[in-house]
């Protein structure tokens, strides 16, 4: 019998004390930020590595009780489903830092993500769901007006999805459903969009300071390392206007996408430079 799961997008936080060192001390837990970008349906979107290859489109549903891998990418991966249609994928690398080793997920197309991809109604071609197995090892923390989200991870293990048999997700007519709306949009002539203008990736911890913002920490091998951008440097201006705060400064990063080049006046050792940055796409 095929069972049917309605995916809501639910925001949740997960239910997990802080941990404590055999000392005594509380040990914080990491915290990762990993971009996203609102779909046209207003589905978060996140980018994923599998294994190396990527990146792909998955979409965050804590309604999805687990991790879905469309056929189709699981065949170019090379991933077979065992008989009850899961597979297991030895690097699942979302982008922002999360990696998780060894993840068990469902290799299947959801008729939600054919016709989603049909009708093109995400702006983009969707590869997956991540659902509650694997967002439950998160505490996820959303601010609709920033363009990431913090995952701190925790010391908790969901139990296994219930019910998924080996026929699938959708019930009765349902899984036509996404054959219909693919055909819907081959005929209105809409189509998921092959690749997405993500905005562009810095690589740079910021503090606000008075006067201005001090850059605290460089990633090692990002764009602003590679540019010059050293911990203590003051940002004065991008993009030839004024930074008076992070939130000012993160507004005008914004709007360069990836590949594009953006100016930064400074100020390090009471001396005034410019410096170009070509920004990156994060993974």
């Amino acid at each position: 019998m095929k069972k049917l799961w309605v995916f809501f997008g639910l925001v949740f936080l997960c239910p997990s004390g802080p941990s404590v060192a055999e000392d005594g001390n509380q040990v914080k837990e990491p915290t990762f930020q990993v971009p996203y970008r609102l779909t046209q349906t207003q589905h978060i979107l996140v980018r994923a590595k599998i294994n190396g290859k990527g990146p792909f489109n998955f979409i965050i549903d804590t309604g999805a009780p687990a991790l879905f891998v469309a056929t189709a990418v699981a065949q170019k991966l090379g991933v077979e489903p065992d008989p009850d249609m899961w597979g297991v994928f030895d690097r699942f690398e979302i982008e922002g830092g999360v990696v998780l080793p060894k993840t068990r997920g469902r290799i299947e197309t959801p008729f939600q993500l054919e016709g989603m991809n049909g009708l093109g109604l995400a702006g983009a071609e969707l590869h997956g769901i991540i659902g509650y197995n694997l967002l439950a090892k998160f505490r996820l923390e959303f601010d609709f007006t920033k363009d990431k989200m913090n995952w701190t991870q925790l010391k908790y293990e969901p139990p296994p999805p219930q019910g998924l048999g080996g026929k699938g997700t959708a019930s009765g007519g349902l899984d036509a459903l996404g054959s219909i709306m693919k055909f819907m949009g081959a005929l209105i002539g809409k189509r998921a969009e092959p690749a997405l203008n993500y905005r562009g990736f810095l690589g740079v911890e910021l503090a606000d300071v008075d006067g201005g913002v001090e850059i605290k920490a460089v990633l090692a091998n990002s764009p602003a390392d590679k540019a010059g951008f050293k911990a203590g440097d003051r940002i004065s201006h991008c993009q030839d206007k004024a930074v008076a705060s992070q939130a000012v400064l993160l507004q005008l990063v914004s709007a360069v996408r990836a590949g594009q080049t953006a100016r930064f006046k400074i100020t390090r050792d009471a001396s005034a430079q410019e410096i170009r940055v070509k920004l990156g796409e994060g993974l």
